[in-house]
């Protein structure tokens, strides 16, 4: 039994901090936070509404469409950084399949560009 108890204590300690960093990173903001922020603090940032609107409001599509296509075009970079690391590996078939990758992603590029979807009026 008491082999056993040292066995998990590790585990046992590990929880205990993991509880108490996660405890005093939710109780910390309400010791430290100002109460009384200044209207520049709590004005419009990125999204281009006011923070404390009513949620049920129109919201702009563009602003997806922004989001989607930076996710678009970021997982095209992370594709990019493994088949760099293994470019020596894959050989020929892995270098042309990439650059099909790219062609399509090119092409999709240039399409929402003639499109408009990166105007922003």
């Amino acid at each position: 039994m008491d082999q056993l108890f040292y066995d998990y204590l590790p585990i046992a300690v590990f929880i205990g901090v993991a509880l108490f960093i996660a405890l005093a990173l939710m109780v910390a903001p309400f010791l430290i936070a100002v109460n009384n922020p200044d209207p520049e603090k709590v004005s419009a940032y990125e999204c281009g509404f006011n923070a404390f609107d009513d949620a049920r409001m129109k919201f702009d599509v563009r602003f997806y469409l922004v989001a989607i296509l930076f996710i678009i075009f970021d997982l095209e970079v992370a594709f990019l950084f493994p088949w760099a690391v293994a470019f020596g590996d894959i050989g020929l078939f892995g270098f042309w399949s990439m650059m099909i990758f790219l062609a399509v992603l090119t092409i999709g590029f240039i399409y929402e560009w003639r499109k408009g979807a990166l105007e922003w009026d």
